[in-house]
């Protein structure tokens, strides 16, 4: 399928999902998380979800994080440039949604691209090859190729993956792994 049709049929899939199927899933996967080997790191991209959006809650993440004295990198979204800047999550930071729904920090230290050793990637889907789609605006393969080429890239998804997807761009980042409530896939690179 092509990317359009890929958005168009998850939108649809993730309608109907109630609040407690998100949360229930949500712990599903950060639960299975907890499998990976990637907890040795020091710095931590988490998206915050848009919840309007059915987003997977990375509430469960950030505990995690926080309770393994991570560092916690969130991002707001530049919509003139589509590119992202990132700070440091603290007690301090000030968090608002923008007019697309997005919750983002109003303050903080900035933190570059090129320090972050793990991210968690949002996305609509994703296939068999660790190719994703999101809401096609290019925001996460634009922060992603400035991230070290190390840098882990961990997609978070409510459904399993698809075979192909068949319009794959030469920009296009591909995942190293993508958690589910019920499985993990590691892609090789």
């Amino acid at each position: 399928m092509t990317k359009q049709e890929l958005r168009k049929k998850y939108k649809t899939l993730r309608k109907p999902i109630s609040e407690e199927a998100i949360e229930d899933m949500s712990l599903q996967i950060a639960n299975q998380l907890l499998q990976l080997d990637i907890w040795k790191h020091s710095f931590y991209h988490v998206f915050l979800p848009i919840v309007e959006n059915k987003e997977v809650n990375t509430e469960y993440i950030l505990n995690i994080l926080s309770g393994k004295d991570k560092n916690i990198v969130i991002s707001k979204s530049d919509f003139s440039t589509l590119k992202m800047k990132h700070y440091l999550l603290t007690d301090n930071t000030v968090i608002k949604k923008n007019k697309w729904n997005i919750p983002e920090p109003l303050n903080g230290i900035s933190i570059a691209s090129n320090t972050i050793d793990v991210v968690f990637v949002p996305l609509l889907a994703f296939d068999k090859q660790g190719q994703r789609v999101g809401y096609g605006k290019g925001f996460y393969d634009t922060f992603l190729n400035e991230c070290k080429p190390e840098t882990i890239k961990i997609g978070l998804s409510f459904f399993e993956a698809e075979d192909k997807i068949v319009d794959v761009f030469e920009n296009d980042v591909k995942l190293d792994y993508c958690v589910t409530p019920k499985k993990n896939y590691k892609f090789s690179s």
